[in-house]
């Protein structure tokens, strides 16, 4: 499932091979580091290059490539109207906290603008709408608006619009961005190493040890810093136990040609099921050609690892683009992944049991552009030491927040909900029994044999028998027949038919089996 924005990546300019790695996976660099940062999305860029900037010597280390997960499969839409996020902040919190909430979004946001603006990367300013597709839709339409005008955001209610899908009335927030996440991220890429840091891709991140240096391990040697900072979408390492106070989703994302140029403007459903669209230029169009936009169509979000099906899901999603948009040509179809703060507020700063050296951010719920800079903005003016009182306002108030017991309500709901899968997930293996027949193709499933869960699949004509296993806390994994994975129910982690790690908490593959794997 190659995202829309890749696919452009590779037909345009930035096929272009990217002046990114220094030294190849094989070869660390030696000698050390003001800060090491994990990860190459929105955040782990956007913090290396604000650290560049400030004078640092800076070495980001990623295991794939850049934005190879969420920053670049994303909607690209970098809005501060997000949904009905900021009710259920406002509900559960201050509206101070509210406030700077906002106030964080909208540094982000500016920073996206001028760093566009300056590096070549196109930005349209749209108006976002958080629409009800319901009557009973409206309530949360007008909660919303009170909520955002508290927060001292522009906004407007809007009764009708003249658009194909079902709309009974909106919030609306004017000079919000659309873009390509993908680009963008590309572009810091280039910038970071334009500007002196040190990028090292291909290169998986298995622990960091916050001694005096900082210790990051990988597979092939480690690479010591002073600081280190963990912005992969959720915390690879386990300290202060994060991965059990996010909530994992994902949700799809389609491509279509139009007979009619789509609407204008960022579209996000506030009630149930969720659909969020926007337009974007035709990557496929001729050069110099000004045809007609794609339309974006995208929701359907559910926990990692807990549908039956989630081709279903993405089957859905076309069924409900063709019924209101008919004849819509299908151009691409993705998936992406984030992870909820259940304090409902993204978490950044020092992590527990770093001694001070490591930090970190993750939390973001599907709106990681602004949210993933804001992060950066407050990592980065604490490693180069701004002091407390100069620090923005924002900062200060959001990183004295204090838990409420709605959080606390929240945390242990999920916790139980983790417990449940976890004794189900084990309890359904012992139910199918090895030996199965060969699974067609794209069809996976999890089998037991000796009390141990294998999952047996076949994709691309080959097919491979994983312990079904994750190798975070145990979890038995479930087919994931939309992306042909393996994925944790518990808290996120996914693995390729094969068992390579993708992404999560997790930072090991899945083992190879040490007896004879169920008999197909």
């Amino acid at each position: 499932m190659t995202s829309l924005w890749r696919d452009a990546a590779a037909q345009g300019e930035d096929a272009e091979e990217m002046p990114s790695s220094r030294y190849e996976a094989a070869t660390l660099p030696t000698g050390r580091f003001d800060v090491a940062v994990v990860g190459a999305g929105i955040t782990g860029l956007a913090t290396a290059l604000m650290l560049v900037r400030g004078g640092l010597e800076v070495v980001v280390v990623e295991a794939n490539d850049v934005a190879a997960l969420a920053t670049g499969a994303n909607t690209g839409k970098a809005s501060v109207l997000q949904g009905s996020v900021l009710q259920r902040i406002r509900r559960a919190h201050s509206t101070r906290l509210a406030r700077a909430y906002v106030e964080a979004n909208l540094d982000g946001q500016r920073w996206i603008a001028e760093f566009a603006q300056h590096h070549g990367v196109p930005v349209a300013e749209e108006t976002a709408y958080s629409y009800a597709s319901t009557d009973d839709g409206l309530r949360t339409v007008d909660r919303e608006l009170d909520a955002a005008l508290a927060a001292g955001l522009p906004v407007e209610r809007i009764d009708r619009m003249p658009v194909a899908f079902p709309f009974e009335g909106a919030v609306a927030l004017p000079g919000q961005l659309a873009l390509d996440p993908y680009r963008l991220a590309v572009a810091m890429a280039r910038a970071f190493v334009a500007e002196g840091g040190v990028l090292l891709e291909r290169t998986r991140v298995e622990g960091v040890n916050a001694g005096r240096p900082v210790e990051v391990q990988t597979p092939t040697g480690t690479i010591r810093a002073d600081a280190a900072v963990i912005a992969t979408a959720t915390p690879i390492l386990d300290r202060g136990l994060y991965f059990a106070k996010l909530h994992a989703s994902r949700s799809y994302l389609t491509s279509y040609r139009v007979a009619e140029p789509p609407p204008s403007g960022l579209f996000l459903s506030v009630d149930e099921p969720t659909r969020t669209i926007r337009a974007t230029p035709d990557p496929g169009a001729d050069a110099g050609a000004d045809g007609p936009p794609l339309l974006l169509v995208g929701g359907n979000d559910h926990p990692v690892g807990g549908v039956p099906s989630t081709e279903a899901k993405v089957q859905d999603l076309i069924e409900w683009t063709h019924r209101h948009f008919p004849g819509a040509e299908l151009t691409h179809r993705w998936a992406a992944q984030d992870y909820h703060s259940l304090n409902l507020v993204p978490f950044a700063g020092r992590m527990p049991r770093g001694r001070g050296r490591v930090w970190f951010a993750t939390g973001y719920g599907k709106w990681g552009l602004t949210n993933g800079v804001a992060a950066a903005i407050r990592i980065s003016s604490e490693i180069l030491r701004v002091p407390w009182f100069e620090q923005r306002p924002w900062i200060r108030v959001i990183g004295t927040r204090v838990t409420m017991p709605a959080d606390l309500a929240r945390g242990v709901g999920e916790g139980a909900r983790v417990a449940r899968d976890l004794a189900s997930g084990w309890a359904g293996a012992q139910g199918h029994p090895a030996p199965v027949p060969r699974p067609a193709e794209g069809e996976g499933s999890v089998v037991s044999r000796g009390g141990v869960p294998y999952g047996v699949s076949t994709v691309d004509g080959r097919t491979c028998a994983v312990r079904a296993v994750c190798t975070h806390l145990g979890g038995v994994l479930t087919w994931n027949d939309a992306e042909s994975t393996w994925d944790c129910p518990l808290h996120g982690s996914r693995f390729e038919a094969s068992g390579r790690r993708i992404e999560g908490p997790a930072v090991y593959d899945l083992p190879e089996t040490t007896r004879t794997p169920p008999r197909i």
